[in-house]
């Protein structure tokens, strides 16, 4: 079977497109968030786990972390565990953490570790607890109403923010041709499991990695103004510029803060991307149209 000439010039196009980024990216560490539609659609699975493969085979390092919240509530549920959310982040007593620790570091993990297996990959399966991996402590919320003398602080449970990383184990793995696949689990001082944001977690590996690139997968388009036309090439001045205007906000406001601290904390770009476009990883890294919003460290211009 043989390409007509139209689909092997456009075939020859691509390869020849990716070529630079592939020579650009040879040796450097990826941090990919992966969630969202991504995770759920059969079909965005099986390119997401040939995209990793792809990009360890062309000699780029990809570490995934991955979420796992519709999960997470559907096992909630089914125990008859009610779920509370305070500012978008989920209420975890000790009952929840037990499940959050069988779902996302069980269930969800390995079976995003098989599925890159499963494409000639090979991954690696960690939580936070591993080695120390994720070192965490427990987040304090605190609320203010105009009438309040002094902020509430709210107590959400065994729910963490990130305060180190292990990168000797990540970069053992990276060095031994394994792909990490981290679940968002933080360890406290004193043994204690922490349900972290998988965002969260994915910026401070970058961090921590002084990683090339930190991809957070959406299901959006990326970041809009106020037309609906999506931004990229941000430089972390416009992305601050854009949260003072308001264009930035609400459910966004997160993940733009987390993909702007990696930047400023040395990672060289961060991506909002958009999952639910097959292959979206590959066609962030190796096209010259992109899929999303980037954010660099380079100056204003």
């Amino acid at each position: 079977m043989t390409l007509e000439r139209d689909a092997a010039a456009q075939v020859a196009k691509v390869l020849s497109e990716a070529l630079p980024y592939i020579r650009r990216f040879v040796g450097k560490t990826l941090v990919i968030k992966y969630g969202g539609n991504a995770m759920e659609s059969e079909e965005l699975k099986q390119g997401f786990a040939r995209d990793i493969v792809l990009m360890k085979a062309v000699g780029i390092n990809p570490v995934v972390v991955h979420g796992g919240g519709p999960q997470i509530g559907d096992l909630l549920k089914r125990l008859s565990i009610e779920s509370h959310f305070i500012d978008g982040m989920r209420v975890t007593d000790t009952a929840t953490m037990d499940v959050v620790e069988m779902v996302l570091g069980g269930q969800v993990n390995k079976s995003i570790v098989n599925l890159i297996n499963q494409h000639g990959g090979s991954a690696i399966g960690l939580t936070g607890k591993d080695a120390g991996l994720i070192r965490a402590r427990k987040l304090t919320v605190s609320r203010q109403t105009p009438e309040m003398t002094q902020p509430e602080i709210i107590d959400i449970g065994h729910v963490g923010e990130v305060t180190g990383v292990n990168t000797d184990l990540l970069n053992m793995l990276v060095k031994g041709d394994f792909i990490p696949v981290i679940a968002p689990i933080g360890v406290g001082p004193g043994g204690e499991s922490y349900n972290i944001n998988a965002d969260l977690v994915a910026g401070k590996v970058a961090e921590a990695l002084k990683a090339e690139k930190l991809m957070l997968l959406t299901n959006i388009a990326g970041l809009m103004n106020k037309q609906g036309e999506v931004l990229t090439g941000l430089t972390t001045e416009q992305v601050n510029d854009l949260i003072a205007d308001g264009t930035i906000y609400g459910g966004m406001l997160p993940k733009i803060k987390c993909a702007l601290e990696a930047v400023q904390g040395g990672v060289t770009s961060s991506h909002i991307i958009d999952g639910r476009v097959p292959n979206a990883v590959l066609l962030e890294i190796f096209t010259d149209i992109g899929n999303g919003t980037m954010i660099s460290n380079r100056k204003r211009p």
